[in-house]
């Protein structure tokens, strides 16, 4: 029998930091388990941050959906399996991650921390995993792509109703060395989402989270063209003044780039705020819009929001590259199947051959290797690193990646699996105290 001493892998190395750090009387910068995570971050949230980043549509029903789907599920641990190390790396779309977790697009993220875009970039690329950067982010995609050095990125597009502006994002991203273009789907309108309309409360419209809007040249123009045809502020011009109507334009100029005192005298943050409410979102996005991306970039494409298998197959049939199962964490329509749910249909439709990214409803290491189990490729993480910004800023972010992949690793030693193509459907049972 050897007597080598086997390589530790990540949940190791993370476990032993805390318990060495431990003995110096130092705790984590953030909880390691999601429940206490998400206390502490309302506790550091306002009510209006919490309520876009943690709200749901309607009752709040697709997002129980989300972790019920979950808890139908069981690991079944595997003993005496003799594997030491285990490799959680994988090729996705061309690129070589170091585990099978990306950072998901979560709009407006400066409601939880200043430069939020940023800091969710370094954390990511503290990781080695892709952060795809948010069509509605509070930085530009370029800022985040510096942020990030060398690491992978992908880029998020909502198709908008200005043809020039989809080709001006487009050619963006593929200037920043996007790895992916990830098209959502399922917002082309917003849901209805009661915790933000009951404080009467959307970030856009204070001109947070149109930062890629605001550092494009057609949006720019499109701004210019409007201000120019109204004559003077180009806006429908609120006419009553209130104390919240100030809050909202001092919200506007301070959002937008440039100086702030020259932002307040001048018309363009808000009409820049009511152009991109006008325009951000097509309502009418079709098949036939999505069929002219392959002309538009040679970027891979990823359609994100699929949830039925046809229209799983048709994405591949049309020729995207990836697609994302995904209800959008539960912010899109009320008592929707659950994204594990449709993950399993998807993947009987469509075999086991395309990639299949899944999102909504993840929330640790063990959640990861669930949704691989039942046919995901990789996962995309939302709300709880979110929740590690809100705490702990940018690293914050970083540990609840590192926590996620150390418990992925923790769970494939501990279930017996040593490689990610060895977690299967044989893994686990149905729960049967779910």
């Amino acid at each position: 029998m050897s007597t080598e001493i086997p390589a530790k892998g990540p949940g190791r190395i993370r476990q032993e930091s805390i318990y060495r750090e431990g003995v110096f009387g130092r705790v984590p910068a953030v909880p390691t388990d999601f429940a206490t995570l998400e206390a502490r971050a309302r506790q550091a949230s306002t009510p209006t941050a919490w309520a876009y980043v943690a709200g749901g549509a309607g009752e709040g029903r697709t997002m129980r959906n989300n972790r019920a789907a979950f808890d139908r599920w069981a690991i079944v641990p595997r003993m005496a399996h003799g594997n030491t190390t285990r490799d959680l790396s994988l090729d996705l779309l061309g690129t070589h991650l170091p585990a099978p977790v990306l950072l998901a697009p979560v709009g407006a993220g400066a409601l939880m921390a200043e430069d939020s875009d940023v800091k969710i970039a370094r954390g990511a690329a503290a990781n080695g995993v892709p952060y795809v950067f948010s069509n509605q982010g509070c930085n530009p995609m370029e800022e985040c792509a510096a942020a990030m050095g060398d690491a992978p990125r992908w880029v998020q597009l909502y198709w908008s109703t200005d043809e020039a502006l989809v080709d001006s994002m487009i050619s963006r991203a593929e200037a920043i060395g996007a790895g992916a273009l990830v098209v959502t789907l399922d917002t082309t309108l917003l849901g209805w989402r009661p915790q933000d309309l009951n404080l009467g409360s959307l970030p856009f419209s204070r001109g947070l989270g149109i930062a890629q809007y605001t550092a494009d040249p057609r949006f720019a123009e499109i701004v210019r063209d409007r201000i120019a045809a109204a004559g003077v502020a180009g806006t429908k011009a609120a006419t009553e003044v209130t104390l919240g109507a100030i809050r909202t334009l001092l919200s506007m100029t301070r959002n937008h780039p440039g100086a702030f005192l020259d932002n307040l005298r001048s018309p363009v943050p808000r009409a820049a705020v009511e152009t991109f409410l006008d325009i951000y979102s097509n309502p009418g996005l079709s098949w036939d819009h999505l069929a002219t991306l392959r002309e538009r970039t040679k970027l891979p494409v990823v359609l994100k929001g699929i949830l039925h298998p046809d229209d799983a197959k048709r994405a591949f049939d049309s020729g995207v590259d990836a697609i994302v199962v995904s209800n959008h964490g539960g912010r899109q329509v009320d008592n929707a199947i659950a994204s594990l749910d449709a993950l399993v249909m998807i993947r009987e439709a469509v075999g086991s051959e395309p990639t299949v990214l899944l999102d909504s409803g993840i929330r640790t290491g063990a959640d990861v290797f669930t949704a691989l189990a039942l046919g995901a490729d990789a996962v995309l993480l939302g709300r709880p690193y979110m929740y590690g910004l809100a705490v702990a800023g940018e690293r914050g972010v970083t540990e609840v990646v590192a926590n996620v992949i150390a418990e992925l690793d923790l769970t494939m030693a501990l279930a017996g699996t040593a490689y990610l193509a060895a977690i299967t459907r044989d893994a686990l049972v149905p729960n049967a105290s779910a």
